[in-house]
């Protein structure tokens, strides 16, 4: 029995990335950003099928039974998934083809087929092939008696059908080398940049490539794999071997997902079918090239084309930092709050490279769970520990697809002398928090920053996130304690003011809700807005709707998955943002009596934030900072941009465009750099 007021995960998350996608449709939008936009939705159904998909394939084959929220088995959510993802794949493609294409040709960057090449270019082509591609190429044929090869996952490969003398027609398959260019770019024609796919530069010269046999037909396929196993998280002596095991396995796990052109040659479909042992619902058929993530990854940052492109702008510095004076100084003077990418990164790498030299710095302790692949982070823990201060870093391990690299910084901050934990168990450590022990003529004092968002320099650039930097005495104590909880001590330290998943947050946040439905009912100021990334944890959204019946005004920015399966209510709203940035920060702000109270946090409102991962949630004590974070929310909701509202069920449609027009994201851009000449 399917419940009324919960909808599905997995669907919701596709209609999310559905809002993704009309980014790429959106004239706002220039054209290599539309084009982004596209490969970010390919990048996005990549992790979906690998690990959503993957794991539910995992529940149906051990024959689970048990329902989701909204009501499914794992059989009848995979059945919904796969009917959805189809419908969303052809949408996509058909933007690809009627708009992004096309949009970039008029901006001069064209999209070649062999076919539609000159003499001269076909040329200049088969000598790129036979100089650079060709002795690189591993052709493999498929023997009907040995064991069909593992294909590794998110790899093109190409499929051909080989007759040679009077045998039967045999398969053959291509690896398309990932280390060449995925466009090959043309030195003459048309436009001012002109490419052909490597893959479709492979298939036109097949024939040198199997020159003793005869090409029947050939075609481009890609397969994603399961890459959600199980693992033993109580061993924590045996995690690493455990996480390297798991990197491992995905190269052999379950394929869910087997992409090929639209206009397939059967024959190689079926050859393909059973030799992978794929699922027909798992076959899915494109209008166009595989793999859109190669817009991202090469053409979008094409020089020349930088109209086509987003304005860049420089981010903001507080004036406070300008100085010359330690850092540490600075805060004493005050909190500083920090609004990424408005607000610039450095200073909270300046934060721990200070303290990394400073000498009256005794202790840094900080917890990572993605950084960026040169991060200056790490090598200030690195410093600081050659330096001779006790340096504590939890670095979680777990973090899906950081695995390797986060082994990898661990295994380097140990030999730098630092006390590295790589992870708590049972749950991940999801919380973004490092805190600095300073030997002061006072006595020690604890220099904090707290935020939403990851320690990572890069996605700092691209993710809306929030971060404070204080000296506040309770916050300091409390993040002590939150490193002596992770460390095993939880319940010698308490915690006073900053709240810890899976210890106490649920409680806290259903304490806080049911508050404003209490004031609600006495006719009280009331009020909840929040903001975050995903809303599906069951008890918490029965405690809103709970809320908004008894009168309190809800107000929900939730930018992906929300599991309300919604019904018109004057006390509650929903809205979503997708715009230029990723919107990554998470905020709680309860009315608490005309008085305020305004969280960040690192944890979203789903089931494994609250429950089973360790997450952080710290009081804005600031009231200047708290009216900053406050009147951000407030221009999000107001935005007529970039903005989407829930409807019914679990449909959203644009906040339809008004007078004055708002674009939340580019006021901020605009008062973070006024010297920018936005449209």
């Amino acid at each position: 029995m399917q419940s009324r007021r919960f909808y599905n995960r997995e669907l919701s998350w596709l209609n999310f990335n559905e809002r993704i996608l009309d980014e790429a449709t959106n004239l706002d939008n220039p054209p290599l950003e539309r084009a982004r936009f596209l490969s970010i939705v390919s990048s996005n159904l990549d992790e979906f099928f690998m690990v959503r998909v993957g794991k539910l394939e995992r529940k149906k084959d051990m024959g689970r039974q048990k329902t989701d929220p909204a009501g499914y088995t794992p059989k009848e959510q995979l059945d919904l998934i796969y009917k959805k993802a189809k419908g969303h794949i052809t949408r996509q493609y058909r933007a690809l083809n009627n708009h992004v294409l096309p949009a970039l040709e008029e901006a001069g960057m064209m999209l070649k087929t062999p076919a539609a090449l000159d003499s001269r270019q076909h040329s200049w082509l088969l000598q790129y092939y036979q100089s650079q591609v060709l002795p690189v190429l591993s052709p493999r044929t498929i023997q009907e008696r040995h064991p069909f090869p593992i294909l590794a996952a998110k790899v093109i490969y190409i499929a051909v059908l080989l007759q040679e003398g009077g045998r039967p027609p045999q398969l053959a398959i291509v690896p398309v080398p990932r280390g060449l260019a995925r466009v090959v770019p043309l030195p003459m024609g048309e436009g001012r940049m002109r490419g052909v796919l490597l893959e479709e530069v492979i298939q036109a010269f097949l024939p040198q490539l199997f020159f003793e046999g005869r090409v029947l037909a050939h075609m481009p396929f890609r397969i994603t794999r399961n890459t959600d196993f199980v693992i033993n998280l109580d061993d924590m002596h045996n995690l690493l071997n455990e996480m390297s095991k798991n990197v491992q396995r995905r190269s052999y796990g379950k394929i869910v997902r087997l992409e090929i052109p639209r206009k397939a040659d059967p024959r190689l479909l079926a050859m393909l079918r059973r030799g992978l042992t794929v699922a027909n619902e798992g076959v899915v058929k494109v209008d166009g090239p595989l793999d859109l993530r190669f817009f991202m990854r090469q053409l979008c940052g094409t020089s020349g084309f930088d109209k086509e492109r987003f304005i860049p702008f420089a981010p903001r510095t507080d004036q406070r930092l300008r100085a010359r004076e330690s850092i540490f100084r600075t805060i004493r003077g005050g909190d500083l709050f920090l609004h990424h990418p408005y607000d610039s990164f450095d200073p909270v790498v300046r934060f721990l490279s200070e303290a990394a030299t400073d000498p009256q710095v005794l202790a840094i302790k900080q917890t990572l769970y993605r950084v960026s692949n040169h991060s200056p982070m790490i090598d200030a823990l690195a410093r600081a520990a050659k330096n001779g201060k006790q340096v504590t870093v939890l670095i979680e391990v777990r973090a899906r697809f950081d695995e390797e690299h986060n082994i990898a910084w661990s295994q380097a901050l140990e030999k730098a002398g630092c006390h590295v934990l790589y992870g708590v168990p049972r749950w991940k450590t999801h919380s973004k928090v490092t805190l600095v022990i300073r030997q002061e003529p006072e006595g020690l004092r604890h220099y904090t920053h707290f935020g939403t968002g990851n320690y990572n320099d890069v996605t700092a650039k691209l993710y809306t996130d929030m971060g404070v930097l204080t000296c506040d005495r309770q916050l300091g104590e409390d993040a002590a304690s939150f490193f002596n909880l992770i460390l095993g001590y939880r319940y010698i330290y308490p915690m006073r003011e900053m709240i810890a998943s899976p210890y106490e947050l649920r409680e806290a946040m259903l304490m806080r809700i049911r508050r404003e439905e209490a004031a609600a009912k006495a006719c009280r100021p009331c009020g909840i807005t929040m903001k975050m990334n995903s809303l599906s944890d069951p008890q918490m959204m029965e405690a809103l709707l709970s809320a908004a019946h008894a009168g309190v005004p809800v107000k929900l920015m939730v930018r992906g998955i929300c599991c309300l399966n919604y019904k018109e209510h004057k006390n509650l709203q929903v809205f979503s943002m997708v715009g230029r940035f990723l919107e990554h920060s998470r905020i709680y702000c309860f009315e608490n009596g005309g008085e305020k109270a305004v969280y960040l946090s690192s944890a979203d409102l789903m089931t494994r934030n609250l429950d089973k991962r360790i997450e952080l949630t710290v009081p804005v004590k600031d009231p200047l900072i708290k009216a900053r974070v406050v009147s951000v929310l407030e221009l999000c909701f107001l935005d007529n941009r970039k903005l989407w509202r829930l409807v019914s069920g679990n449909q959203y449609e644009r906040v339809q465009k008004g007078k004055p027009e708002i674009n939340a994201q580019e006021m901020l851009i605009r008062s973070a750099d006024p010297l920018l000449n936005l449209p």
